[in-house]
């Protein structure tokens, strides 16, 4: 049996806020059924305050609960905030953290929404328009924790990276970027789909 070590980040990677984040899935995934209605109701009310991963892991919830509209929004929004964030984020090895959430909550509700593509064609933009008008008001750097920057810091490396991020001054157009090539990629797999019909 391989042994599991917790390697803790350090420097600046320890100054990356995720606590409203870790605090959130917690509850969405440990907490009474009261809880997690809270958790849920204020993830809704305030969605600019939580990183991507609480997305998805509300999408699996309202899932789970039968809400599977409500879901698919949630997924396809997390996906799009978490690419952005991959996107604008220095350290490539990172990036593959989209694709772990994905794999991890994507398939059911993937089956569910490409069952009914006329109600999928009209989320997709739908999220796009949702994520460009609501801000992001969380640590966007929740994403450099998976890669190996922050592993390294943890095993005592004394260097730092020289930014974690891209500069600031891209990023709008990089978040312009992602949502473009996100919808150019859902309209590519829905010509796809039609022509196998």
């Amino acid at each position: 049996m391989a042994e599991q070590i917790t390697v803790a980040p350090q420097g600046v990677y320890a100054e990356i806020d995720t606590r409203l984040a870790i605090d959130t899935l917690r509850t969405l995934q440990t907490g009474s059924p009261a809880q997690i209605t809270a958790a849920m109701d204020a993830i809704k009310a305030a969605p600019e305050r939580y990183a991507p991963p609480v997305f998805y892991v509300l999408s699996h919830v309202l899932f789970d609960r039968g809400d599977r509209d409500d879901a698919a929004f949630w997924f396809y929004a997390g996906q799009l905030r978490a690419r952005f964030d991959a996107n604008r984020c220095a350290d490539v090895s990172a990036r593959q953290a989209v694709a772990v959430l994905n794999q991890t909550y994507g398939k059911p509700i993937n089956q569910y929404t490409f069952k009914n593509i006329p109600k999928l064609e009209a989320l997709i933009p739908r999220v796009v328009d949702w994520d460009r008008k609501t801000p992001h008001r969380y640590d966007h750097r929740w994403i450099n924790l998976h890669g190996m920057g922050a592993m390294i810091s943890g095993t005592g490396s004394p260097k730092q990276p020289p930014s974690l991020s891209l500069p600031a001054d891209q990023w709008a157009p990089i978040a312009e970027k992602t949502r473009a090539d996100y919808l150019e990629g859902f309209r590519q797999a829905m010509a796809q789909m039609k022509s196998r019909e």
